[in-house]
């Protein structure tokens, strides 16, 4: 038993000496409470608006539930896998750099080791449309929560051309 117990801990040890890939930075927009709790925070749902890094112009919007309780107040609660997403342009969109299908734009721990939100990007180049896919996954068991947006490349403020996202697909 000893030993199991070694090696899950060395496990849990090597799996945190991993540092995520760069991502965009998070902006907290508003909360909501949706359940009281008397002597411990809330449970509430979060909105978060967020930049793509690699594509300007591009912004997201997602929310996430986030449990309240005493779990909650000290950061241990594993929050669900629900994840709603929006993503629109607002401006006029520019490719900073090549980039692969599936990359990530964002990635947010959900639980202390388990769980992980990321927010991925990918071109439909037929239609010229960025698809942004948000998902939450379980490093051992998975998760099918998910949810889609897509933002058309269109023209913006007069100025020539939209760019083809199949120009900056690797």
């Amino acid at each position: 038993m000893k030993a199991l117990a070694a090696t899950v801990s060395a496990v849990l040890l090597g799996l945190a000496a991993f540092p995520a890939p760069a991502s965009a930075q998070e902006d907290l927009i508003f909360k909501k409470s949706t359940v009281w709790k008397m002597l411990t925070p809330d449970h509430k749902l979060a909105v978060y608006g967020v930049d793509d890094p690699v594509v300007e112009g591009v912004a997201c919007h997602y929310t996430v539930p986030e449990k309240g309780g005493v779990a909650g107040m000290f950061g241990v609660a594993e929050e669900v896998s629900e994840i709603s997403l929006a993503c629109r342009q607002i401006g006029q969109i520019r490719f900073k750099d090549k980039t692969d299908q599936g990359d990530v734009v964002f990635r947010e721990r959900r639980s202390l080791i388990w769980k992980k939100m990321q927010i991925v990007r990918g071109c439909d180049v037929k239609r010229n449309v960025l698809i942004y896919m948000a998902y939450s996954d379980k490093l051992i068991e998975g998760s099918p929560q998910n949810s889609t947006s897509t933002v058309p490349i269109m023209p913006w403020g007069g100025v020539g051309e939209p760019a083809k996202c199949a120009d900056w697909i690797k």
